[in-house]
């Protein structure tokens, strides 16, 4: 199996260093960036297959590093953030950040966000090749498991992020049921997911965001007081 290469975009030489010699010896390939532009440069000639960024960056911030990417759409971030800062970690989520993780972190925490974010890329870009694409279709909408893409009524094409992508599969595939928060935790994020992460609760309020842009969109999810979520429609699966 080819080996994951992963970006490290941190100012602090010690972190830096200390993060990229624990996903070396995990078995990854791992390089450091001090600066936004490092990190340009280094993108320019290698593959980068995931990029683990600090906010506070001289420079270019990691936000808004974590916003270009984004629009690139090649690229996943796991956004490392300053403990209790909560604005900062939604604000990473709500630009597309696929997970976020506080310092000071367990590094065994790391390796697992980073495990799982790769997981979650490798099997998109494997299994859309090699299987059938799986179709679902609610109300106009359609939803193709194969390229991982969003269409509207219209046949207009919605830009999902991988978390955003996996909530809303989670969501159609137990359609008419009553999910509560953690079972959404546990199937988008699993075992990377902590006892208090928001990243779903973000997640789900983008999401409902980018659906009520669009025809019959803001009906697709309805909140149940006490219970959790329902995805409304009827769901055909082809």
């Amino acid at each position: 199996m080819e080996t994951s290469f992963i970006a490290v975009v941190e100012d602090d030489n010690e972190i830096r260093s200390l993060v990229t010699g624990l996903l070396v010896r995990e078995g990854f390939e791992a390089i450091g960036c001090r600066t936004a532009v490092e990190f340009d440069r280094l993108i320019e000639r290698q593959r980068v297959d995931l990029a683990i960024l600090d906010i506070m960056l001289p420079g270019e911030d990691g936000l808004s590093l974590c916003r270009r990417l984004r629009a690139r759409g090649d690229v996943p971030v796991l956004m490392v953030t300053a403990k209790g800062d909560d604005v900062d970690r939604i604000v990473g989520l709500e630009i597309g950040a696929d997970d976020y993780l506080p310092k000071p972190f367990n590094p065994r925490e790391l390796v697992a966000r980073v495990r799982a974010i790769l997981r979650r890329t490798r099997e998109a870009h494997r299994v859309a090749p090699v299987l059938p694409s799986e179709r679902y279709a609610f109300g106009g909408w359609v939803l193709d498991a194969g390229s991982r893409a969003l269409t509207d009524p219209d046949g207009s094409l919605i830009d999902l992020t991988g978390g955003e992508y996996d909530l809303l599969l989670s969501l159609v595939t137990h359609a008419q049921r009553v999910l509560n928060r953690d079972q959404l935790l546990d199937w988008t994020r699993g075992r990377s997911a902590g006892p208090y992460d928001r990243a779903v609760d973000v997640q789900l309020s983008r999401l409902r965001r980018k659906l009520a842009g669009h025809p019959t969109g803001e009906a697709l999810i309805k909140t149940v007081r006490g219970g959790g979520y329902i995805f409304t429609p009827t769901v055909a699966r082809g």
